[in-house]
């Protein structure tokens, strides 16, 4: 799948203002490479945007889609070993894939876009106080689905487009109705709500991530009330603190940058071990139908 990263609103631009451009497209990666298959950018005659990751790599590529441009061809195909021919020292190779922009090639993006944000993975906050509006703008620049949730309207304004909002009088039913491999991170303004909220998603069983803003003696509160009722095995399986214990700062966008990487781990590879092996000292987890770590 293409990294769009904003391309496919670029190309439509191009179209209109009459500005040739070239797609640029990793179509494989073999090897130690700076970018995936699908990492893309798009070229014209004095800028570009988007990036198949830098160096001599995306220097070539921007060369040769330029040429095109001056030349009239259509599609190109690159193939480039990252060696020492273009003082890259990675060792993989590349093949890029270098299409002329036009109405084809937009329909192409937009079917893809389409696509893609509908298979995006949901985050979903509870509360939108300092650090929860903190987290859902981080988020929202990562290809995830973020929606915030609280019961007061007022506080789920002034966010970014791209963050869903839902002013929920009975939050849990949000926890019912979000997809299988949903992040939960819950922050409300009252421990009681967060518990109801945590032991809830923790129940479903299915959550990539089920994480709680908080303190050891939070925790150990609790893992309580899962024991009065009948869950205490819940807990292994829950976040808390999110973000992390290692570093002291209680600062909203702080906490925020640190819990988005918690959630890029669960939620954009399947790499999931990752963050058990980086946090195995404490009881972060990433977890979902056996897939991911369950303890």
């Amino acid at each position: 799948m293409i990294d769009l990263a904003g391309l496919s609103t670029l190309v439509p631009k191009a179209l209109e203002a009459g500005t040739p451009a070239v797609l640029v497209t990793i179509i494989r990666a073999l090897g130690s490479t700076p970018r995936e298959a699908g990492a893309a950018m798009l070229v014209t005659p004095s800028q570009f945007a988007g990036t198949i990751g830098g160096g001599r790599l995306e220097f070539d590529a921007i060369e040769r889609a330029r040429a095109m441009l001056v030349s009239g061809e259509t599609e190109a195909v690159m193939d480039v070993p990252l060696g020492p021919e273009i003082g890259q020292c990675c060792g993989g190779r590349v093949e890029l894939s270098l299409r002329r922009a036009n109405e084809a090639l937009l329909s192409e993006l937009e079917t893809l876009e389409a696509r893609e944000k509908a298979e995006r993975p949901l985050a979903l906050i509870f509360g939108a106080g300092h650090t929860g509006r903190a987290l859902a703008a981080a988020l929202a620049l990562l290809p995830v689905r973020v929606r915030l949730v609280d019961s007061r309207p007022e506080t789920l304004v002034g966010l970014p487009e791209a963050v869903e909002t839902a002013a929920a009088a009975l939050p849990e039913a949000e926890v019912a109705a979000a997809p299988a491999g949903t992040a939960f991170v819950v922050m409300t303004h009252a421990h009681s709500l967060d518990f109801l909220i945590a032991a809830a998603a923790l129940a479903r069983g299915d959550a990539a991530y089920v994480g709680m803003i908080g303190s050891a003696t939070k925790r150990e509160r609790f893992r309580r009330y899962l024991v009065e009722e009948g869950r205490d095995a819940d807990v292994a399986r829950l976040t808390l603190p999110i973000g992390g214990a290692a570093l002291h700062d209680k600062r909203p966008e702080v906490i925020a940058a640190l819990t988005v990487a918690e959630l890029a781990v669960c939620l954009l590879s399947d790499q999931q071990e990752k963050l058990i092996d980086r946090f195995a000292a404490r009881n972060g987890r990433c977890h979902s139908d056996g897939v991911r770590s369950t303890g």
